[in-house]
């Protein structure tokens, strides 16, 4: 085996979830798995807005929060 085939190792692709866009999933691309800060951000808000959610239950209601904070 050549010193070339030992020193080279496949990099992992993946799609950004925002735009789609094919992104390398290596250390110095700091906004894995977005490409890009604006992606990141753009996700960051759709999760903030709650456009999106995590399907099922949720594991307390609004009141059973409240209780534990009352009772600090």
């Amino acid at each position: 085996m050549s010193n070339v085939a030992k020193d080279t190792k496949a990099i992992t692709t993946v799609q950004c979830p925002t735009c789609k866009t094919k992104v390398e999933w290596v250390e110095k691309n700091t906004h894995r798995p977005f490409c890009s800060k604006r992606c990141q951000q753009i996700d960051f808000g759709d999760w903030a807005t709650e456009s999106f959610a995590i399907a099922g239950e949720p594991a307390l209601d609004a009141e059973t929060l409240m209780q534990g904070y009352e009772e600090e």
